[in-house]
Order: C-alpha cells, then structure tokens, then sequence
C-alpha cells in the first residue's frame, strides 16, 4: 500500500468518530499534512507528519502505519507516533484546565429562578 486518503486514515486512527467528521475537519483545516493545508484526498505516507485540531485538543503525530479499516484502539495507536513536544504540551493543556474552571461551565441552558436570585445577589 503507497498511500491512504487522509481522511479515512485519521478515521481508522481514531482521532474521529465517523469518516465524515474526519473529512470535515480535513476540509475545514484542522488538518495539516507536513505544514501544509490539504484536501481529504490527498494520500498520507509512513513518515508524514500531521497537525490534528480536534476542539480543544491538539496533536502532532508522525505516521508509523497505513490503515484503511478501523480496527480496536490498541491497533490503531501503532499506526502513529505523538511528538514529544506535543505530548508535553497536551498534558500541561489538560493540568491547565483541571485547575483552572470555566466561569459558565455551571450554567446549562436557561437559568433557573433560584439562579436569576443568586445572579440578583451578586451584582
């Protein structure tokens, strides 16, 4: 196998749920092949190095293996290796974000009226 559309490799690699979310992100350019952005046909080789931003997480990873079917997650962590540097920096993301708490991360959806009261009392 010389190559594999990108699109159904990050699938089989598990950074997406669906083919079709994958070919999203690719459009949308949340994927760099090597630097660059690119289209969801485009072949990746063994040693390409992709950019993955997938929300709030971020991966550099660098191809190990091809896959065009999506197999258990054990297999589909050999088919990449994550850089060092981005490995440090999703974690200190992750500790970032343990420590840190979003001010609306409590309020879903409408406020109630035991939350418009405790609003009342703080302004």
């Amino acid at each position: 196998m010389s190559g594999v559309r990108i699109d159904k490799w990050l699938w089989a690699a598990r950074f997406f749920k669906t083919r079709s979310l994958a070919t999203d992100a690719v459009s949308g350019g949340k994927i760099k092949l090597n630097g660059v952005q690119t289209k969801p046909a485009r072949d990746v080789k063994i040693g390409d190095r992709l950019d993955i931003f997938n929300g709030e997480t971020r991966w550099t990873v660098e191809i190990q293996a091809l896959s065009e079917k999506r197999g258990p997650a054990s297999e589909a962590r050999q088919l990449y290796e994550e850089t060092p540097d981005s490995v440090a920096a999703r974690e200190a993301e992750q500790m970032r974000r343990k420590f840190e708490h979003e001010p609306a991360a409590q309020i879903h959806g409408r406020p109630t009226k035991r939350d418009r009261r405790q609003l009342g009392r703080l302004g």
